[in-house]
């Protein structure tokens, strides 16, 4: 038998690169997202339950697409499907802050490091929503709310932080040490907020960005794929002989994903899980990834013979066609944005003709983008 995959540590960062010029078959699923698709409110704002939004669900085998409603699911789903889901909840990961000549800023948490730093990124409010501050430099340290502080230590790239001429080159994110007057948690149940970007005008609950499996918090962005599910859809899927296994993957801050791969983000697969996806397997069941989290972790513990081990730690697996899968056979997703690594990912699973077959669909029955979007079920 194929040995385990050892278990990871947090690898050095890599540099950012284009998605598009890597893998040249994405540049054919580039394509304009109109503002009014992009999702700015919970669907509970637009009288519809969480399951009342649409999903898409399409055959990768024959390119046949339905339209319907996410509580349709269990209509797609057979007997001895395996669902895989991300129990992650998502922290109050942004804070208010302020450097020493009181200008205000906003600090995304996006990845807690070993040695109790963190990853994050600084952003600076703008009519469009906070936009990422790329000039802050190494040791400048910030005031949090209540007396907190936030000290940058250092880029989280593998760059050097200037160029050949000596100048400073634009940062994202940076390595950084928190000090705070409270425990961790408590601290950011006082003061945090949901991250939300410009498409999201109005600010929304925690409540709002939780799955209703969440089991530990400590992801910087909900991971929305399964955000639709309710507890009675997953009763009825599991009254249909679906079964539902949870792993756990901490996702970082999303803004970092147009041209550059997601960082290093921490995930664990228990025992349980993996067996369940070998006998699933075994038995020539589906096996349904609910989120491209889901992805990312179960291919990081599955060897190329396609058996899964139980595994924890730091994973900077980016999904590319000439990758392929060996866990997954389909995904529950949402809709995303242009030239996102996610589409190598997608692309890997479905092919770029179905890819573009489907988001053409998408655009043309106006289906919503982003976490408080619709949904695409993507079968073989």
């Amino acid at each position: 038998m194929t040995q385990p995959p050892a278990v990871s540590t947090p690898p050095a960062p890599k540099t950012r690169f284009d998605v598009v010029n890597t893998y040249p078959g994405l540049q054919s699923l580039d394509f304009d997202l109109p503002a009014e698709l992009e999702a700015g409110q919970p669907p509970e704002a637009r009288g519809l339950a969480r399951d009342q939004v649409r999903l898409m669900v399409s055959w990768i085998a024959d390119d046949r697409i339905v339209h319907t409603c996410f509580r349709q699911l269990p209509e797609f789903l057979n007997p001895g499907d395996l669902l895989v889901i991300n129990t992650s909840g998502t922290m109050n990961a942004a804070l208010e802050a302020t450097n020493s000549a009181g200008e205000q800023f906003e600090l995304h948490l996006s990845t807690h490091l070993p040695g109790d730093l963190w990853s994050v990124e600084l952003r600076q409010p703008s009519p469009r929503g906070s936009q990422p501050y790329l000039t802050a430099q190494p040791e400048g340290s910030y005031h949090l709310p209540a007396g907190g502080q936030v000290e940058l230590l250092a880029p989280y790239s593998m760059q050097s932080a200037t160029t050949k001429a000596g100048k400073a080159k634009a940062v994202r994110l940076w390595i950084a040490r928190l000090s705070l007057p409270l425990p961790f948690n408590e601290y950011l149940a006082c003061y945090g907020f949901p991250i939300r970007y410009g498409y999201v005008p109005q600010a929304w609950p925690n409540s709002y960005y939780q799955t209703v499996y969440a089991t530990l918090v400590g992801s910087a962005e909900m991971p929305s794929a399964g955000r639709a599910f309710t507890p009675e859809l997953i009763t009825r899927l599991v009254a249909k002989g679906v079964q539902v296994a949870p792993l756990l993957l901490h996702t970082g801050v999303a803004s970092l994903e147009s041209h550059e791969p997601p960082y290093e983000e921490y995930y664990r697969v228990p025992a349980e899980t993996a067996r369940l996806v070998n006998a699933a397997h075994a038995a020539g069941k589906r096996l349904i990834a609910v989120g491209t989290t889901v992805v990312r972790a179960l291919e990081t513990v599955t060897t190329r013979d396609h058996t899964a081990y139980p595994g924890q730690g730091w994973t900077s697996m980016v999904i590319t066609p000439q990758r392929g899968l060996y866990a997954v056979d389909g995904l529950l997703t949402g809709l995303h944005e242009p030239k996102s690594s996610h589409l190598a990912m997608l692309q890997a699973l479905a092919g770029v003709d179905h890819l573009r077959k489907t988001y053409r669909q998408a655009l043309e029955h106006r289906y919503l983008w982003h976490e408080f979007g619709d949904l695409h079920l993507i079968l073989p």
